[in-house]
């Protein structure tokens, strides 16, 4: 078995529009679709579909519309309860393909509520293969979060803890590479520059 952690998850909405996008205009545009989204609900969703088992664990709101999407996806889910609605990105598309991406912040987790997601991916990690630490932190949480994740977990359950993957990226890559000691990390070039603190030529 697979465990993922979505921190932050996201609530993906698409609209697709009739013509190029005209700031500071009213237009029309068809609604395109909604996806249960958070880079950790993606690695779920890509791992139930090769056929593998996953345990998807992340924050929401008993209210929250993301409940139904992610119900949707059909992945087993530990649900951590928090106050606040879970984040939404918008993407513009027109016909000739040009996108517009809108990121909205999401709420931010409480003391509790972070300490309380810490000790369910401890708990849900019995027995896994692997956990994958995905996407980014949200508000109210420090840089070295996943640091502690991974140290619950391997406090918890020793030499037979998961081996754990990371991918994520700023202060919050570079707290895990320091400290966290992760088996695999997933940096892209820029982030990989980054944490090198490298100049890339091209």
């Amino acid at each position: 078995m697979i465990v993922t952690l979505t921190a932050h998850p996201a609530l993906d909405r698409s609209v697709a529009l009739d013509a190029a996008l005209r700031p500071g205009e009213v237009q029309p545009g068809a609604p395109g679709r909604e996806d249960a989204g958070g880079k950790g609900m993606n690695v779920a969703r890509a791992i139930r579909g090769a056929g593998h088992e996953v345990l998807a664990v992340l924050p929401l709101a008993s209210d929250d519309p993301y409940a139904a999407l992610l119900a949707a996806t059909g992945a087993c889910a530990y649900v951590v309860p928090v106050a606040g609605h879970t984040r939404v990105n918008l993407t513009l598309t027109d016909p000739a393909g040009v996108t517009t991406k809108i990121n909205l912040p999401g709420a931010a987790l409480s003391p509790a509520e972070a300490a309380q997601m810490i000790q369910t991916v401890a708990a849900a990690s019995e027995g896994a293969e692997w956990l994958v630490l995905a996407g980014s932190l949200p508000p109210g949480v420090s840089d070295d979060f996943y640091v502690h994740v991974i140290d619950a977990v391997r406090e918890r359950w020793g030499a037979a803890a998961p081996r754990i993957a990371v991918d994520t990226s700023g202060a919050a890559l570079a707290a895990v590479v320091e400290r966290g000691r992760p088996d695999l990390i997933k940096p892209n070039e820029d982030e990989l520059a980054e944490l090198a603190v490298v100049a890339l030529e091209t």
